[in-house]
């Protein structure tokens, strides 16, 4: 990337991937990153379990009612995880280290999809952090918030048109609800 303000524009969710494993040195890179995150008081709450297995990850594409299918054909699918008793804003924290990774990943040229697990559904109505946790053996003090899928890309997005941008959702000063004006 040339630029940051180029980098937030080209990243968009992928959810269609070549077959082609990632480097060992991108991952990292992407890993990096993730570890690199702020987190409230220095806590970093998160950890993260990295999954290639083609099995698992056809598996792990059936944790949602809908939303989960790009996991079948990833190359790479990191499971974002966090200790709520390190943080009580481990949400955010998991949160943040996720969309660092996605920048990075995007920064290699590398397709992602956030993948929401966190008070989502399987088919069955299980609940897909559960569902996750079982199949990945997860300790019960972990909590599943979501899986980024990660690979090379198999479909092209256009960067995000800057005409669509929501202008009117900036507030300045206090609140200005407009349409009572």
């Amino acid at each position: 990337m040339t630029d940051f303000s180029q980098l937030i524009a080209n990243r968009r969710s992928i959810r269609k991937y070549t077959d082609e494993p990632l480097k060992p040195e991108e991952v990292e890179k992407i890993m990096k990153a993730a570890l690199m995150a702020p987190s409230s008081k220095s806590s970093t709450p998160w950890q993260f379990l990295l999954v290639e297995d083609k099995d698992m990850l056809l598996k792990l594409s059936q944790c949602k009612k809908i939303g989960s299918k790009p996991l079948a054909g990833c190359a790479l699918a990191i499971v974002v995880l966090a200790d709520p008793l390190a943080s009580d804003v481990w949400i955010e924290d998991a949160s943040i280290a996720s969309i660092m990774l996605q920048l990075q990943a995007e920064d290699l040229g590398i397709g992602s999809c956030w993948i929401q697990i966190r008070e989502r559904y399987t088919v069955a109505d299980t609940p897909s952090d559960e569902y996750v946790r079982e199949l990945l053996n997860i300790p019960m003090q972990l909590q599943v918030l979501s899986i980024i899928a990660l690979g090379y890309k198999a479909q092209d997005r256009p960067p995000f048109d800057e005409e669509k941008l929501q202008w009117e959702k900036i507030h300045i000063g206090k609140y200005n609800n407009l349409i009572n004006q």
